[in-house]
């Protein structure tokens, strides 16, 4: 059964984000969330090297706290990971904008950062933030004001100290975003820039793309090739994208093209999974 949060990555994509699904996101949760009054922002305190080297806690949980940790979680890159479409453990006890429930009501952010003074937060990674706060805020139609940092909403108060940044200008720029301030990100382009080496023109296959050109990268892969860029075509895409250095967003852009060109399927397992 898919949980009820499954507009969340569409939500991010069209707001210009880079989103990657991690695999079984869908049915992923405590139980189902209930409706969305908010957004709560945290940070991992996971390790200073990587990109989201605390995806697989965010996933399977920790000592003494079962997973999954957060609806969302945010790599140095600016890339959103889709973690659960339910509830989360990631409130605990709090009350923000009279809300005490915020594992059920608040849809919840891990933003990849030790939330130590020696780790400035990368400006792309700020930015991904604010604009996927707002997105996500704009299309429950809620405003900045419900929005709140862990540590505003955790009680008793000192109990959290994540986020590490200052929120309140961070929701004056979640408030300009929702009100059209500022135009979203182009990540990803419709287009390859100049013709592949064999003279097509290639445009940018992600989930739910069909047509010859996916039939054609599914020959590459060594997946099924049926001409529907489903989960395993995604799953793959995504493993190859991360053994060679990659977001393992399971998006093919001009980078991923040019990879799969030179490097599939040697570099494909073919039984690909998120963890």
């Amino acid at each position: 059964m898919n949980y009820s949060l499954i507009w969340l990555p569409e939500v991010l994509e069209q707001a210009g984000l880079k989103v990657a699904r991690v695999l079984g996101w869908e049915r992923r949760g405590r139980a189902d969330a209930g409706v969305t009054l908010g957004v709560l922002c945290h940070h991992t305190g996971g390790s200073k090297n990587g990109n989201m080297p605390s995806l697989g806690v965010l996933i399977n949980g920790r000592p003494g706290l079962r997973g999954p940790l957060s609806q969302l979680g945010l790599g140095r890159d600016g890339t959103y990971y889709v973690i659960a479409a339910g509830r989360c453990n990631h409130a605990g006890p709090g009350r923000w904008n009279g809300v005490v429930d915020g594992n059920g009501h608040f849809i919840g952010i891990e933003a990849e950062n030790t939330g130590r003074g020696d780790d400035p937060w990368p400006a792309v990674q700020m930015d991904a933030y604010q604009r996927g706060v707002a997105a996500i805020l704009k299309h429950t139609r809620r405003t900045a004001d419900d929005c709140a940092g862990h540590k505003e909403y955790a009680l008793p108060t000192g109990r959290k100290v994540d986020p590490s940044f200052d929120m309140a200008p961070f929701r004056a720029a979640v408030a300009r975003l929702i009100q059209g301030g500022a135009p979203p990100p182009e990540l990803i382009p419709p287009h390859e820039p100049a013709p592949a080496s064999d003279g097509s023109r290639r445009i940018t296959l992600r989930r739910g793309t069909q047509g010859q050109l996916v039939e054609r990268l599914q020959a590459l892969l060594g997946v099924r090739v049926d001409g529907d860029f489903g989960g395993k075509t995604e799953a793959a895409v995504r493993m190859l994208q991360r053994a060679h250095g990659l977001v393992p967003d399971g998006i093919v852009g001009p980078r991923t093209w040019a990879l799969v060109d030179t490097a599939a399927p040697s570099g494909v397992e073919r039984t690909a999974r998120v963890c």
